[in-house]
């Protein structure tokens, strides 16, 4: 649809299909911006909900580590936006992070942006971070990254305010600001890659609960404990649907692969695989929507990229037929818009907010 539109117009925006099917324009405004965001943030940018600074200065915003290194650079006055991003090497959390501070610093002198132009730094991360203190806890994925200063890295590099999340809460901003769930309140973002994650915004703001840990619904069991097996504990959500989740039960059922797009083949072994992830996290999300009230459930990563429409779609189903009829009603369920830059976007959305609070 996004190519055909583009040979009959030339151009890009995500605007101007008139009054489609409105499942019709929101698949065709999530083919725009998996191509380019640069519309959706433009448009958002010049509504300036935030009331920034007479709209001056430059937003830095970073994904360190989730969709490898990203950098995403917005102007308030011009309401541009542009994007850089490497693929990182086998390298340490100090190696990482000042690989991050160079693409910044390539991207801002790509732009003619200087650090005095800058008024406010964001960062996502790919694990658990205390947003207050500004540091990372842990990396799921490398060691080393153990309460390391990220936000106190940043400041000194560029000499601005610097705030910090994890991935999963920036991508869930980013498509409540500019994504899927721009016209929502209340939002709750599930994250299905290497990991599994949650964030959730209320209000029209990101919740971070009592510790700032809201949304870590990877790292809670399914299902009740096993009474033929004393003392093991079922498994979590994040061993049920993450990467290594769904290939783990693959091969305990006999299909060995290390290919995530052999589990959403034809193969038997693999349509019963998603079949067991569709029902455990259409659980999940029944409970969430009968806790939380959500306008929408946006699912995206990985998991969610492979599976496709018609996996979400199986998705929003199945979880209608587990929410009793009390609170039943519409909720919409849908695939993430934003693609790789998510993070980033949801970092410079991040600092954005940090500077009206």
């Amino acid at each position: 649809m996004v190519i055909r539109h583009m040979t009959q117009h030339g151009s890009l925006c995500y605007n101007c299909v008139s009054k489609p099917h409105s499942l019709a324009l929101l698949r065709y405004r999530r083919e725009v911006a998996m191509l380019d965001p640069t519309p959706l943030i433009q448009e958002r940018l010049t509504h300036n909900r935030w009331g920034l600074l007479g709209g001056q200065g430059c937003v830095l915003g970073f994904d360190i580590g989730s969709y490898g290194l990203r950098a995403a650079l917005v102007d308030l006055s011009r309401h541009t936006f542009h994007a850089m991003h490497r693929e990182p090497a086998n390298e340490s959390p100090q190696e990482l992070v000042g690989g991050a501070i160079d693409l910044g610093n390539e991207l801002m002198a790509a732009h003619g942006v200087t650090s005095a132009h800058l008024v406010r730094v964001g960062a996502g991360f790919g694990g658990p971070v205390d947003v207050r203190q500004g540091i990372v806890l842990l990396s799921p994925r490398a060691p080393g990254w153990e309460r390391y200063p990220l936000r106190e890295a940043l400041e000194n590099a560029f000499g601005a305010s610097c705030v910090v999340d994890n991935d999963a809460n920036l991508i869930a901003l980013a498509e409540a600001t500019f994504g899927v769930g721009r016209d929502t309140q209340h939002m709750v973002y599930i994250h299905l890659s290497t990991g599994v994650g949650a964030g959730l915004v209320l209000d029209g703001r990101l919740y971070h609960g009592a510790t700032t840990t809201a949304g870590e619904i990877g790292h809670a069991v399914i299902g009740p404990v096993d009474p033929t097996r004393p003392g093991e504990r079922p498994k979590t959500l994040e061993e049920h649907v993450s990467i290594k989740g769904l290939l783990s039960r693959a091969a305990e059922l006999g299909f060995h692969t290390n290919l995530l797009s052999d589990i959403f083949s034809d193969h038997p072994v693999g349509r019963q695989v998603v079949a067991e992830a569709i029902d455990v996290l259409a659980v999940r999300i029944a409970q969430i929507v009968a806790l939380i009230d959500p306008q929408m459930v946006v699912i995206g990563g990985v998991v969610a990229r492979n599976g496709g429409e018609e996996f979400i779609n199986a998705i929003r189903e199945r979880m209608h037929t587990y929410i009793g009829k009390a609170v039943e009603r519409p909720v919409q369920v849908v695939s993430a818009m934003l693609g790789a830059d998510s993070v980033a976007i949801g970092a410079v959305a991040l600092a954005l907010e940090s500077m009206r609070d």
